[in-house]
């Protein structure tokens, strides 16, 4: 059997490795490594995948969102509502700021924001939510975006875990994952769905005004050369991480196909286990299909529900297999963000989560025996 990765990205590197060789060496040659042709490139070609008037890249996906904040004219004080349950870039940006985050609760079987945790926090200080799509499947966007409608208020989509996820609406009509409120960023950080081979980023939007201002913000708040008419910064994709991005994307779709059929073998081994929980895969955050396009398992995740999480790391640890532990401490826990207004029994799910959650090896090159293996060792400890 093939060594067991979390991510195994030379595998996949193997199978673009002419390509991208290639086109690495003609931008040595050219030496255009920034604002290249093929920044331009790929910004047009990942336009014309998402269905989106605009996208512009950045250096990394924090910096997306904290350009996507800036863009939209946020103040410090404005308060903006986030998911508890997520990594930290979410609500560090926040901070940054000095906008005020608004932590909330999850639901149990997404793990996304929760529609009533984010209702009950609303106030006339909140300008925003930020949806995080966790683990590669979208938030309930109808119903976040009914609340921002009623309410006045931006959405942010988090789509760093989500590239490539589509999500069907309540009229029956998909979208792509951050594509749907009004400005949404992702990252390319190595391990993601589409990602490249050091930092990357990008913002997406549908409005024209926006993204112009965005398109300043990311250059120094340059438009013409030494003018700077808004504050800005400087976060740029460089064109070797472009050209990465340019040969994978092309694969995307079948990325994400591999890593649900490596989904569904997973939960089909787990069946009938009563101290393990398998990811729930929902169209529309309504019904559970067994076989959609709305999640794209950036990672698998499962629940373990018997209290062996911490043991069964140390277990798969011992055994060679890799896992990860997405989060281990709630946002409203960590010594940066903790705040008097944030009441334990708030969390009460996102608290269970920190204690249950495990997350297996995810990637396109997983094959059935190193599945089988998986499985079959997490099922005999569990139960041991």
């Amino acid at each position: 059997m093939r060594k067991i990765q979390m991510v195994d990205l030379n595998g996949q590197y193997q199978t673009i490795k002419e390509q991208v060789n290639s086109s690495i060496s003609n931008i040595l040659e050219t030496s255009a490594f920034i604002n290249g042709p093929e920044v331009h490139a790929f910004q047009k070609e990942l336009e014309d995948y998402l269905e989106v008037k605009h996208v512009i890249p950045c250096a990394n996906g924090t910096d997306a969102l904290q350009i996507a904040m800036m863009g939209l004219g946020l103040k410090p004080g404005d308060e903006v509502i986030t998911a508890d349950f997520t990594f930290a870039a979410t609500v560090e940006v926040i901070a940054l700021l000095q906008l005020t985050p608004v932590l909330v609760d999850v639901d149990r079987d997404t793990f996304n924001i929760s529609i009533a945790a984010i209702e009950k926090s609303i106030t006339p200080k909140t300008k925003a939510i930020v949806p995080v799509h966790l683990f590669g499947q979208c938030a309930n966007m109808d119903a976040i975006m009914a609340l921002a409608e009623k309410h006045d208020l931006f959405v942010i989509e988090d789509n760093a875990q989500a590239i490539g996820a589509d999500y069907k609406n309540g009229k029956g009509m998909k979208q792509k994952a951050g594509t749907i409120g009004r400005i949404g960023s992702t990252s390319f950080f190595p391990s993601k769905n589409l990602g490249c081979y050091g930092d990357g980023g990008a913002i997406f939007t549908n409005d024209d005004d926006l993204a112009h201002t965005i398109r300043g913000i990311v250059n120094h708040g340059m438009y013409e050369r030494y003018h700077h008419d808004v504050v800005g910064v400087n976060s740029r994709l460089d064109s070797i991480q472009a050209t990465v991005l340019r040969a994978k994307l092309p694969l995307l779709d079948g990325y994400c196909d591999a890593r649900r059929e490596a989904a569904r073998k997973y939960s089909k081994a787990f069946e009938g286990q009563e101290n393990i929980v398998v990811p729930v895969t929902v169209n529309n955050c309504g019904e559970i299909c067994e076989s959609c396009d709305c999640h794209v398992f950036h990672q698998y995740t499962l629940r373990i529900t018997n209290g062996k999480r911490d043991a069964l790391v140390q277990h798969l640890n011992d055994s060679q297999i890799p896992c990860g532990v997405y989060y281990p401490i709630p946002l409203h826990s960590q010594k940066a963000y903790e705040d008097d207004r944030y009441n334990e029994d708030d969390f009460p799910v996102t608290n269970q989560l920190v204690k249950e959650v495990i997350s297996l090896p995810m990637h396109t090159e997983l094959d059935h025996e190193q599945i089988d293996y998986i499985t079959d060792t997490v099922i005999g400890f569990v139960n041991g």
